[in-house]
């Protein structure tokens, strides 16, 4: 599983950042996108509808967001 740390990142960035990252992986691989604006909680949800990723899971504590995408097949 790829990590990709956008921490202090405001969006668009971290999903242009994910955007990135999952072009370079296989379909069905994983990455593991860590987040610290809220915004990124709609923006990653609408990303993943717009283009076919699965939102594995998403998670948040103490103002860290974390999500687990698979690259669509």
């Amino acid at each position: 599983m790829l990590e990709l740390d956008t921490s202090g990142l405001k969006c668009p960035l971290p999903v242009l950042k994910a955007r990135k990252a999952i072009g370079g992986l296989e379909p069905g691989e994983t990455i593991r996108v860590i987040a610290t604006d809220p915004s990124t909680v709609a923006d990653f949800r609408e990303f993943c509808a717009n283009t076919g990723h699965q939102l594995v899971d998403s998670s948040e504590e103490g103002g860290v967001f974390v999500y687990e995408i698979q690259k669509n097949e």
